[in-house]
């Protein structure tokens, strides 16, 4: 009886560590990404489902909704070392240097963001139809085109039209953005401006519906909006012959150093391993390469720098 008593307690005692040591080689993440309806928050949902298959369980990534990519980065002062959050590389920047919507309210821990990986860019899209007879920016004059209301798009949008010499010369459409396809393809507007990761759902659609010519920028148009520069290629949209220059305001993954090198190296290594499968299911990620590197412009998380030294990806010395 005793002996079965023995036997009894340390087999429990066995199951006990056992468990103990599984759950110790878990990893757990919080993802703060954006609006559940947003293209980025389905991203940020197929990182988490890319992370768990890729480590075989072992980090579990739980996607928050975020309002915006200031919050995201405001987060940071009282987050600790499992927040991972998406902004763009140039509102890190203005958060470290207490600039902008960060004027007044600054804090130490901003210093300490760090950046893992490049996401899709948000990338400008102007769209018109194809017998339109539009082939430039100079040809919108007079043109009915839907900017849409309050995105970041929309507000990029209307900044070029007043750079290109074209603000009150184009006809601006009273429309949502959601019905931009449906009144593209009934004859209501001539086109419409979108930003979002490339290939965008609403460009494809109408590429197939309509058939539509996406604008390209000249070098000095790009300058004049100081943005990045970024090449949509040939044959991505439906009737899409050439590549299409056009800009984007790059978007980055971050941490702070307070996550542990190891969960950081883990993170990056797993989500360049897991792209491929990613961009299999889901093509915007076919636009992010090693090339995007060069966007992120503050410091490297150290558990990140590792890895890119071992896949042989120059970093520059403001990364390090």
């Amino acid at each position: 009886m005793i002996n079965t008593t023995l036997k009894t307690l340390c087999l429990t005692a066995a199951i006990g560590v056992g468990l103990i040591a599984s759950a110790s080689a878990e990893t757990r993440v919080t993802y703060k990404s954006a609006k559940s309806t947003s293209s980025y928050y389905q991203m940020a949902v197929q990182i988490a489902e890319a992370m768990k298959a890729g480590s075989n369980g072992d980090i579990i990534v739980t996607v928050e909704e975020s309002q915006g990519s200031v919050q995201n980065v405001m987060e940071t002062r009282a987050r600790g070392g499992d927040y991972v959050f998406t902004t763009p590389p140039v509102l890190v920047r203005l958060a470290q240097g207490g600039k902008a919507m960060f004027k007044d309210k600054s804090d130490p821990k901003f210093n300490d963001i760090r950046a893992l990986f490049p996401i899709p860019s948000l990338t400008m899209h102007f769209v018109v139809r194809a017998d339109s007879g539009i082939t430039d920016f100079a040809g919108l004059e007079g043109k009915k085109i839907l900017l849409g209301k309050g995105s970041f798009g929309a507000r990029e949008g209307a900044k070029y039209l007043k750079l290109f010499g074209l603000e009150g010369k184009v006809d601006l459409a009273d429309v949502e953005l959601s019905n931009a396809v449906p009144a593209l393809k009934n004859g209501q507007i001539d086109g419409f401006v979108t930003a979002g990761s490339y290939p965008a759902p609403n460009v494809i659609e109408a590429a197939a519906s309509t058939g539509v010519t996406v604008l390209s920028l000249n070098d000095d148009q790009i300058a004049q909006t100081k943005r990045t520069r970024l090449v949509i290629p040939a044959g991505t949209y439906a009737g899409q012959d050439a590549d299409i220059v056009t800009t984007s305001l790059p978007v980055v993954a971050y941490t702070t150093t307070a996550m542990a090198d190891e969960t950081a190296y883990q993170l990056t290594k797993t989500y360049w391993q897991q792209k491929d499968k990613m961009g299999a299911a889901a093509a915007w990620w076919n636009g992010v390469d090693t090339g995007l590197m060069a966007n992120i412009t503050g410091k490297i998380h150290p558990g990140a720098a590792r890895y890119y030294k071992e896949a042989g990806i120059a970093l520059t010395d403001a990364q390090m």
